[in-house]
């Protein structure tokens, strides 16, 4: 079974074998209602979600086992009915939004997104291509518009852009590219007043941060860190700390903390340990203690040694963990720092009712219990389970092996169970914070125990212990109601107070004195549903510990409170949005860390050294589209966006020419961010230039557009016969003819590596005999299309140069339909006039006017004896490739009909073919349908006695009805 927690709801469906039931149970678990979601058909329900702001509002994703029906069963009434809603996707996943309790999101495996706002019943298809993990809903206090979703997704070139659009209408043309290019692949991540992406180009990724929706900057890290990856920990609290793996690092990060913008970084702690999971997905050992802001636990690794660490001020100082003096029996320990301390396993477990993971919670300030060891570093064996209730300052034994852990009533019950192989009946727990335990038989039956579950809400004193009698039964579920065991409910003074510390005893941490409300350990009463742990804070005056390095800064190995500047940095440099007649402080080394509250004292971050902003020029600049999109369409509408890094920009005048006639002159335009929107109306390329110039200098950025319409077609024209190693020309007609800028791609037989051409015509050679496959593929940057052709390649074969009558001229539309259909039409009539088998005939008519032929005669496959059937009553011959050292066939023309003549050319080395229409009857063209198409091919009958075999013509008389059942045929 499958199970979900509701206040007082179970759901339970089975999820390796089909059934059309699910359980309820609203007395936590003591009693199940049967509910039939389809009665008489058997279904599967693939998973279920629990709307996050009305938890009465339920929907299983399931499908027919009989017709494969995907549906979904909502529910409004914590499960007590649904009602079946067919729908034509399967949902990989849904997602609630985060405040509109009717609002979902639903993702498709083939990467469609749809959307509903009516509880699923109704779903709009948004965008396809979407990047699974990559879709947000908007973010309240920061987003304008609630419907807005933030989506990573494919566009047709194959990169991955950052868009965004609103449920109610997000076709292409509404959805707004919030980045300015292509970012990397499931790099998209929305999370609180910050979106992060990143942009590979070449070996180097530059990651860039939006701080409340404002424009994207590239996030500062320390010149040479050279990022490898980064991991995002927590965006709380206006500032983000994240993980950065550098270049030298292949199972360590280093800790990293910004500004409020979450532009500048700087170094908190170096080599956190860190595990690459499947899929590639990467665990970071540090973890937010819940309850205190503020409280990290870190596992460093130095030379394969891991130790862990904890900090009371967002990493600006880091400690080991004290140990405990005694063990669990209360036997003195002999473990002393600093050569031994208590370290913790921080890695998160894949599955998350399991153990192996350091339990905090938010209601429970102070309380840590967690698996570890005592020694001079981690070891992966080891895990006896530690406690402390003054979040980390004192730590106490509790057991010797590794147990699964749950919190009730806010940390007041502590609930464990061994975590081992066999199965068991008892579970222990504490209502005192660890201090002491209660041992309790919760199943007359030992079960192999798989873990722990309790409903939302940490006011709970309810829990559900799942496992299974033996590994061939069905899973077993036992409620375990601690609420009987609690007379009352707690009062004031069932409280005490607790004061906040750190290791060295100090209360003023992160700039105030904090107390929280800690139930008595002789209290014995249920803390519920209002009770609140923050008693009162106090500000402290501001100190030396409540200021940390600043970017471009590192802290002093031998002097822990001294920052000073990296070699890269240089201290007094004028800041980027430095402008002209205003005044910047020099950094002094030191920033107050966010969000410590410390009043007045020592201010080590405010300089001395005040300067006048230089007048800077203009660097760095840049032009780019929206999109970046170079190749466009006319009519376009076109966004161009200049940006400059460097340099004063309030006294900067932007010269911008969009190479059609169009010029303008702008002021401020960097700092406006005024978009440049323009349209080309017809094809070329076009040079932008931006030229940006103050007094102290000039900068200029370019960028070429190509204005051009999608490619329609291209077709490949090259002879399909031709001679080993004799020069064959290529040559590519694409349409539209007005297509500029086309980059045509040649691939010849088997290479996969192809050859280049700003030209539409290739020559090649082709060493080898048989069928070569020569493919043309024509690309503009917007489009790409393609055309195949198949060259026969012989050592030896005659061609004869054939001609036309002027007539058939006025009917050739110079296409390569027409030229194919004509060249069939003549090898099909010399096929049959000479009986010369058709596939040792191929006719080529040749582009252009006036009409001309070539006649390919192929060398026989029938053997030698065979051609004695083509007796010598004529010959036809015509020039032949220098090594075609094979005579050209005898053709036998004595039952030919029409009947074949010979007539020599004078002065014209062509041979000239004649078809004469005697019936003088009208003849429609497949390509030009008119009616007055007539006398395509004519002659006269005779016989010249004066022949040259290298100058002969062939008249063939055929009947206008004949050769158009030809045509058409």
């Amino acid at each position: 079974c499958s199970y979900v927690f509701n206040p007082s709801v179970l759901l339970s469906h089975p999820s390796t074998v089909t059934s059309s039931w699910i359980l309820l149970s609203t007395d936590y678990g003591t009693t199940y209602t049967k509910l039939n979601l389809m009665p008489g058909t058997t279904i599967v329900v693939t998973s279920f979600y629990i709307c996050p702001t009305n938890k009465k509002k339920v929907i299983l994703v399931g499908s027919s086992i009989n017709e494969r029906d995907q549906m979904l069963f909502i529910s409004t009434d914590e499960g007590s009915s649904f009602q079946r809603q067919p729908i034509k996707f399967t949902p990989h996943m849904l997602i609630f939004h985060p405040k509109e309790e009717d609002k979902l999101l639903a993702y498709c495996k083939e990467g469609m997104l749809f959307a509903s706002t009516d509880l699923g019943r109704k779903w709009t298809l948004l965008q396809e291509r979407v990047t699974k993990d990559r879709i947000f809903w908007s973010v309240s206090g920061v987003d304008v518009d609630p419907d807005l979703v933030h989506m990573e997704m494919q566009d047709t070139s194959g990169g991955y852009l950052y868009v965004t659009c609103l449920i109610q209408n997000c076709s292409d043309k509404m959805v707004t590219a919030q980045f300015l290019g292509k970012i990397d692949y499931n790099s998209l991540l929305v999370q609180d007043d910050y979106i992060f992406v990143k942009v590979t180009t070449g070996n180097r990724t530059k990651h860039y941060v939006s701080y409340r929706r404002n424009e994207f900057v590239q996030m500062k890290f320390p010149k040479y860190a050279l990022p490898k990856d980064v991991q995002i920990v927590s965006t709380d609290e206006n500032q983000v700390f994240l993980a950065l793996q550098e270049w030298y690092q292949s199972d360590t990060y280093n800790l990293y903390q910004s500004d409020p913008q979450g532009v500048y970084y700087s170094i908190v702690l170096e080599n956190v340990r860190s595990t690459k999971q499947p899929e590639e997905n990467v665990l970071i050992d540090i973890l937010e203690v819940r309850g205190i802001k503020g409280v990290f636990l870190a596992n460093q690794k130095i030379d394969g040694k891991v130790t862990t660490l904890i900090t009371y001020n967002k990493g600006r100082d880091w400690d080991p963990l004290n140990p405990p003096t005694t063990d669990m029996n209360g036997k003195p320990i002999s473990c002393k720092a600093p050569n031994c301390h208590l370290h913790l396993h921080l890695r998160w477990a894949d599955n998350p009712y399991v153990s192996g993971t350091v339990h905090t919670k938010d209601s429970a300030p102070g309380l840590i219990m967690g698996a570890g060891n005592l020694g001079s570093k981690l070891v992966e064996y080891k895990e006896e389970m530690y406690i402390t209730s003054d979040c980390g300052k004192t730590w106490r034994q509790v057991f010797e092996e590794e147990h699964h852990i749950l919190y009730l009533d806010h940390g007041g019950v502590i609930v464990a169970i061994k975590d081992t192989s066999i199965p068991l009946k008892i579970l222990k727990f504490s209502i005192d914070e660890g201090r002491t335990w209660t041992v309790h038989n919760f199943t007359s039956t030992s079960v192999f125990v798989d873990g722990l579950l309790s409903e939302p809400g940490d006011e709970t004193l309810v829990m559900t212990v799942f496992g299974h009698i033996s590994y061939r039964s069905d899973w077993e579920l036992v409620k375990v109601d601690f609420r009987q065991s609690f007379p009352h409910q707690c009062t004031e003074s069932d409280y005490d107070s607790w004061q906040f510390t750190d290791l060295r005893g100090e209360k003023c941490i992160m700039g105030q004195e904090r107390s929280f409300r800690k139930r008595k350990d002789t209290a014995f009463c249920i803390k519920g549903k209002s009770y609140t742990s923050s008693l009162n804070t106090k500000p402290c005056h501001c100190a030396e510990k409540d200021f940390t390095c600043d970017y471009g800064f590192e802290r002093s190995k031998t002097e822990v409170d001294h920052c000073f500047a990296d070699f890269w940095h240089d201290p007094d440099s004028p800041p980027e949005d430095c402008h002209l007649r205003q005044t910047y402080e020099s950094s002094t080394g030191y920033r107050k860390v966010i969000s410590n509250s410390c009043e007045g004292g020592l201010n080590k971050q405010q300089s001395s050294k005040q300067h006048n902003c230089p007048l800077l020029p203009p660097r760095g600049l840049q032009v780019s589209i929206k999109g970046q999109m170079l190749a466009v369409a006319p009519g376009d509408d076109i966004t161009f966006i200049v940006h400059q890094e460097q340099g004063d920009t309030s006294s900067t005048k932007y010269q911008v020419d969009l190479g059609d006639g169009v010029r303008a002159i702008y002021q401020n335009l960097t700092v406006t961010d005024e978009p440049i929107q323009h349209r080309y109306e017809n094809p070329g390329v076009y040079k932008v230039t931006v030229k940006a110039e103050n007094m102290a200098g000039h900068d200029e950025a370019t960028m070429y557009i190509q204005v051009t319409a999608p490619l329609q077609e291209v077709h490949l024209e090259v002879v399909p016969i031709a001679g080993r190693n004799n020069e064959v020309n290529l040559t590519a007609v694409v349409l539209p003819q007005e297509a500029n800028l086309t980059v045509l791609y040649w691939w010849i037989g088997n290479n996969l590596r192809p050859t280049l051409t700003l030209h539409n015509s290739l020559l090649t050679r082709f060493p080898e005999t048989g069928e070569i496959t020569v493919t043309v593929q024509a690309s503009n940057g917007r489009s790409m299309v393609q055309d195949t052709s198949t060259v026969r390649v012989y050592d030896n074969f005659k061609v004869i140069p054939l001609s036309f009558s002027g007539n058939l001229d006025h009917f050739n539309p110079n296409i390569p339909d027409w030229r194919e259909d004509i060249g069939h039409v003549v090898t099909n009539i010399l096929a049959k006039v000479t009986g010369v088998p058709q596939e040792s005939l191929v006719t080529v008519v040749k582009p252009g006017l006036p009409t001309t032929a070539d006649l390919y005669i192929l060398p026989m496959d029938s053997k030698p004896d065979k051609k004695s059937q083509f007796v010598d009553k004529c010959k036809i011959s015509g020039p032949s490739y220098e090594n075609n050292k094979s005579h050209s066939p005898w053709m036998r023309t004595e039952d030919a009909y029409p009947p074949l003549f010979f007539r020599k050319l004078p002065g014209n080395r062509n041979v000239y073919a004649q078809m004469h229409n005697e019936k003088e009857q009208e003849m429609t063209s497949p390509v030009n349908h008119s009616e007055d198409t007539q006398h395509i091919i004519q002659g006269e009958e005779f016989i010249d006695d004066d022949l040259d075999s290298q100058t002969l013509g062939v008249v063939l008389s055929i009947n206008s009805r004949d050769l158009h059942s030809y045509l058409t045929s």
